[in-house]
């Protein structure tokens, strides 16, 4: 057990509050012996009347301090008080005052039937009450300083003197807790490699300085959210004979002014005391951000100072030999430069998001846990998921199991992996949403023009099915199954942005009015103009000029182009548009009646799938065998046999398409990647539907 756990808790000031009250209540009501008695106003009359007492004192106006005659101190009546040992000279009794005015009244009439000259009055006196005094003063303070000590425990971890001190968890071979090792990690080979020597180096150094290598100082984990930054790190503790220490960049950050520097100091002097270890820090761009050169304005003097010290302690005047940075990050192009220089971070490790293979071997590793079909294809799963990451594999892997389970299966079937990739990708289904014929008939010539343009296009990505039964915020959705490439070209960009307008362009060539349900085709078919444009230098007018800034300045005040090239980029990115709109309205034009057949299925069945466009369009004719398996498998039916075209088919089709592409002027925006898997092109929102009061 960890010795941490082991140290019992700091309840001091819960007992410094209790002793205090104790006292307190102690003092107020406690009746020591010789200690007056507080009395009842019976026994006060009948005192008055046998004419018992010598004087009475109005003490601060709270209470009557009553003082018997001599005689009658002595006498039987009052033994007790000499018993508790009550001095004769008094006080003997109290009585409580809620009223001067109203007690002065009450002791006249008790005395109505004595003689005026042997009535009892009262007197009236001031005493200061220390106790009471001490106690205001002391118990607020008290309250104050419990709650401050407090605070500083749960901000400082330890107290108040602690609040500077490194919140890192520290893990060593002893440690019983860690369960994930390199075996755990699918996918990542190169990545693997990197931290695998690291960890060897620890283990084995003799086989690197033998031949006067040095130890790397640090390594940077950077690729896009769920590639497995974090898992990895887990890994290296697992496999690590060396104490690891792991503690997020947000850890470094507290309301103090040089909190942060100081647990940066603390961590590094604990790490040299367990030297060779690993220190770990999960989402670095939370200390690491790019300092700012504008003193003053946009800059935050904690976090660059927090900085500053972590750039002295990796590589500064003093070296720490044996100490091994790893951190992670999926936003290293805000990170400050002198952060990423060698001798800081000697490596950046790339972690991309799986490709076909990784993503099997990723299944096989979420797939261990789960009750699946043995007939289940793994392969079959890595097709239907391009542009997953690790996090959301384990996501559909768990989805799947959720959905058998749902419908009480003994084992986790095909199907069931495929309703959760449509659940993850595209929502959950809502059929009872209430959407009129018109509306619905809409969405239906909506998305048979996303599924045509698509279909007929080379470049554009295969459809899978199309479906007009809301999911999430989408009234109608389109999956595809996107072709994983490494660069893309001018005329794969074009077909893309047809595909993506084509909802838009079938209701203006099917109805003779447009909707507000385009209006994400829209916004992404935009960002592909703009970024064809001003990105990656495919506008004739603009050249091969590329606004892109890979290392943003100060918030992006300064602009690398004139406010006339400006102009020019607007007008290019609205005539690259013009010319894909009007390409894609004439692809609709002259396929509208089969446009309208895939409609009206759609109407009536809600759902279609590959072999209802190709019993309608024919068969296309740029799909190869690989992608024509991936597509037919999500149905169980068996393909075509593949005949690929005849040479002089695929010639004619590949010249048709260059020449239409070659009239535009510029290429797409966005990613220059494949699109993330199975894309719903073309999704209809609820607030994007027939309302023609709507501005989008």
């Amino acid at each position: 057990m960890n010795e941490r756990n082991m140290k019992p808790k700091n309840n001091t000031i819960f007992w410094v509050f209790g002793i205090v009250l104790l006292l307190i209540g102690v003092m107020q009501f406690a009746d020591f012996n010789g200690s007056p008695q507080t009395i009842t106003w019976k026994e006060l009359k009948s005192m008055l009347q046998d004419k018992d007492i010598e004087r009475m004192v109005i003490v601060n106006k709270e209470k009557a301090s009553i003082i018997l005659k001599e005689d009658r101190y002595n006498s039987n009546k009052y033994a007790s008080l000499r018993a508790k040992k009550i001095p004769p000279q008094g006080p003997h009794f109290y009585y409580m005052v809620s009223s001067v005015e109203t007690f002065q009244s009450r002791i006249l009439d008790a005395q109505k039937d004595i003689p005026e000259n042997e009535q009892v009055l009262f007197e009236s006196d001031t005493r200061p009450n220390y106790l009471f005094e001490i106690i205001s003063w002391v118990f607020p303070l008290l309250i104050f300083v419990g709650i401050w000590i407090f605070m500083m425990k749960r901000m400082g971890g330890g107290g108040i003197f602690n609040v500077g001190k490194s919140r890192a968890k520290m893990f060593d071979k002893e440690e019983t807790v860690k369960k994930i090792t390199f075996n755990d990690v699918a996918g990542l080979k190169e990545a693997k490699q990197e931290v695998t020597e690291i960890v060897d180096f620890l283990k084995n150094p003799e086989k690197y300085t033998k031949l006067g290598g040095k130890i790397p100082k640090g390594a940077l984990l950077v690729g896009p959210p769920g590639t497995g930054k974090t898992l990895l790190a887990k890994a290296v503790a697992g496999e690590a004979e060396v104490p690891f220490f792991s503690m997020s960049g947000s850890d470094f950050v507290e309301m103090f002014v040089g909190v942060g520097a100081s647990r940066v100091r603390d961590l590094f002097n604990q790490a040299k005391q367990k030297a060779p270890c690993i220190i770990f820090i999960d989402e670095i761009d939370a200390i690491g951000r790019a300092r700012s050169q504008r003193a003053g304005f946009g800059s935050n003097d904690e976090r660059e100072s927090t900085l500053n010290q972590l750039l002295t302690e990796m590589d500064g005047f003093e070296t720490n030999n044996g100490i091994i940075m790893i951190a992670a990050t999926n936003r290293v192009e805000i990170l400050d430069p002198a952060l990423l220089r060698a001798g800081r971070f000697d490596r950046q490790i790339m972690m991309e998001l799986p490709d076909l293979n990784e993503r099997g071997e990723i299944f096989n590793v979420h797939l261990r846990g789960l009750k699946v079909d043995p007939n289940l294809d793994l392969n079959f799963l890595s097709k239907q998921t391009p542009g997953f990451s690790g996090a959301d594999i384990a996501n559909v892997c768990n989805e799947a199991a959720l959905i058998a389970a749902r419908h009480n299966k003994e084992v986790v079937e095909k199907q069931d992996f495929l309703d959760a990739i449509d659940r993850i990708i595209g929502g959950l289904e809502k059929k009872n949403k209430i959407i009129s014929e018109e509306e619905k008939r809409t969405i239906a010539f909506h998305e048979a023009g996303h599924a045509s343009v698509s279909w007929l296009l080379e470049h554009a990505h295969p459809l899978i099915k199309v479906t007009i039964v809301p999911r999430g915020k989408a009234l109608g959705a389109a999956w595809y199954l996107p072709e994983e490439r490494q660069i893309t070209t001018k005329e794969q960009m074009i077909d893309e942005m047809c595909s993506l307008v084509g909802g838009r362009a079938s209701e203006e060539v099917n109805f003779g009015r447009i909707s507000t349900g385009a209006l994400n085709d829209l916004e992404r078919v935009t960002k592909y103009a703009y970024s064809m444009v001003s990105f990656y230098g495919m506008s004739d007018k603009i050249g091969n000029l590329s606004f892109f800034n890979s290392s943003p300045d100060d918030y992006g005040f300064q602009k690398p182009y004139s406010e006339k090239t400006a102009e020019l980029i607007d007008q290019e990115a609205k005539d690259l548009l013009d010319f894909v709109y009007q390409r894609t309205k004439g692809i609709i034009e002259e396929n509208k009646d089969k446009i309208a057949q895939l409609a009206q299925l759609l109407l009536e069945n809600e759902v279609i799938f590959t072999e209802d466009v190709e019993r309608i369009f024919g068969k296309r004719k740029w799909a190869t065998k690989e992608q024509e398996e991936a597509l037919y498998a999500t149905r169980k039916i068996t393909p075509p046999p593949y005949h690929p075209d005849s040479e002089d088919d695929k010639k004619e089709a590949t010249e048709a398409g260059s020449q239409d592409a070659a009239k535009a002027d510029a290429s797409e925006p966005g990613n220059p990647t494949p699109e993330a898997a199975q894309n719903t092109e073309g999704s209809i929102s609820p607030q994007e539907g027939n309302n023609n009061n709507d501005n989008n």
